[in-house]
């Protein structure tokens, strides 16, 4: 594996632990695509190091249990606000 990727690897990690981001937010904040934080994330960190893909992994599958949240709150803002 290239070395820019395993930094790209662990500073997305780090990000994720620190602020609790989502993959899409992580894709956003290091300008790549949600498959790219996926894979960055599921594949190569456990290889990687193991000990932080467990923190990881914790803080995305609490984001993915609570999708359906974030999902009704942007469609009831979506009606409160109005179809423009």
């Amino acid at each position: 594996m290239k070395d820019y990727i395993e930094e790209r690897v662990m500073e997305v990690a780090k990000h994720i632990i620190n602020t609790g981001a989502t993959v899409r937010e992580a894709a956003k904040v290091f300008k790549v695509s949600k498959s790219t934080i996926h894979k960055d994330m599921s594949e190569r960190l456990p290889k990687i190091h193991p000990i932080i893909y467990e923190d990881v992994r914790k803080i995305l599958e609490k984001n993915k249990a609570e999708r359906h949240i974030r999902g009704g709150f942007a469609t009831k803002m979506k009606y409160k606000r109005g179809f423009k």
